[in-house]
C-alpha cells in the first residue's frame, strides 16, 4: 500500500475516533453515553454475524457496510476504555500488531515453513507458550474460544479431541449417536413408548429440563456429524437461515400481492408458496 493510501485510512480513523469520543461525550447521545463493556457484547456477535451473512450473499456493499458496522464495535469499546484509564485503541492495535508478528515467524524472522498446514502448527505452538509464560493452565481445550456461538465451540472442541484420537474411526457410529440422541428426545415427549406425542403440550419443569439436555446432546451428535464431513455447523446453519428468510419473503410478497394476510391462508397453501419459492431458486 502507497503512503498516500494509507495516510487516507489513518486520517478516516482518526475522524471515526473523534466521532466516538463526540457520542460519548457531554453533549452527545444518550444511548451511546450508557453503555458499558458488557452492554453491547452482543452487538459485537451480531456484527460479526452480518458480515457473513453480506458474504453468503456476494453483497460487496453490504460487506463493506457490516465491516464497519463491527469495526464500530472495537471502537466504542476502546473508547470506553480510554475513558476508564484502562486502555485505547492505540493500546490495541499496539498487542495485535505484535502479536502477529511473533506468531509469523517464518514472515518477520528466520523461520522456515513447508505450507499453510505448518504455519497453523507453528500458531498453535506459540499460542502455547504465551499462555504458558503468563502461567495460565494448559489444557487442550484451551485452544477454543469461549466467546464464540455454541455450534462453533461445540465443533472446536471435538477438533481439539480428534487429534489426540477421541474420535469415531466411520461414519457409521456418528449417525447411530444421531439416532440414539433423537430416540432419547422422542422418549421424553412420549406418552407411552409406543404413542409419541409431537404436539405443542406444556411440558413438565422436570420434562422440560431433561429435553433441554437431551437436545443439547443432539445438537451436539448433529455437529459432530458435520465435522466429520468437514463441514462447519455454524456456516451451514447460517446458511440456511438465509434460505428460510428469502422463502419466507417470497411467501410474504405473494401474500402482498393478493391482498391477504396471513390468517387467510392455511399451513397447506402457505407450504404451496414455500415449494414455489424453492423452485424458483
Amino acid at each position: 500500500m502507497d503512503s498516500k493510501k494509507r495516510k487516507s485510512i489513518l486520517k478516516e480513523l482518526d475522524q471515526l475516533i473523534k466521532v466516538m469520543a463526540v457520542l460519548r461525550g457531554p453533549n452527545g447521545c444518550p444511548w451511546d453515553k450508557k453503555q458499558d463493556y458488557y452492554s453491547i457484547k452482543e452487538n459485537i456477535i451480531e456484527e460479526a454475524y452480518e458480515v457473513v451473512e453480506a458474504l453468503e450473499k456476494n453483497d460487496i456493499p453490504a460487506f463493506k457496510e457490516e465491516l464497519g458496522d463491527l469495526l464500530l464495535q472495537v471502537v466504542f469499546e476502546s473508547q470506553m476504555a480510554y475513558e476508564k484509564d484502562d486502555f485505547d485503541l492505540g493500546d490495541v492495535a499496539r498487542v495485535l500488531r505484535k502479536k502477529l508478528i511473533r506468531r509469523h515467524p517464518h514472515v518477520f524472522a528466520e523461520a522456515e515453513v513447508a505450507g499453510s498446514d505448518e504455519v497453523l502448527r507453528n500458531w498453535e505452538k506459540i499460542k502455547e507458550e504465551e499462555k504458558a509464560n503468563k502461567n495460565q493452565v494448559i489444557s487442550l481445550l484451551d485452544k477454543f474460544n469461549q466467546g464464540q456461538s455454541a455450534l462453533n465451540q461445540a465443533y472446536d472442541i471435538q477438533k481439539i479431541a480428534a487429534e489426540v484420537g477421541f474420535d469415531w474411526d466411520n461414519l457409521k457410529p456418528v449417525l447411530d449417536k444421531i439416532e440414539e440422541e433423537l430416540s432419547e428426545c422422542k422418549e421424553i415427549i412420549a406418552a407411552t413408548p409406543d404413542n409419541i406425542s409431537l404436539n405443542k403440550e406444556r411440558l413438565t419443569k422436570s420434562k422440560k429440563n431433561k429435553l433441554e439436555s437431551e437436545i443439547g446432546d443432539l445438537l451436539f451428535a448433529v455437529v459432530n456429524f458435520s465435522r466429520f464431513n468437514n463441514i462447519n455447523p455454524e456456516l451451514a446453519l447460517l446458511k440456511t437461515i438465509l434460505k428460510f428468510k428469502n422463502r419466507f419473503k417470497f411467501i410474504e410478497e405473494k401474500i402482498r400481492r393478493n391482498e391477504n394476510g396471513f390468517g387467510d391462508y392455511n399451513l397447506e397453501e402457505l407450504d404451496e408458496f414455500w415449494n414455489q419459492a424453492k423452485n424458483e431458486e
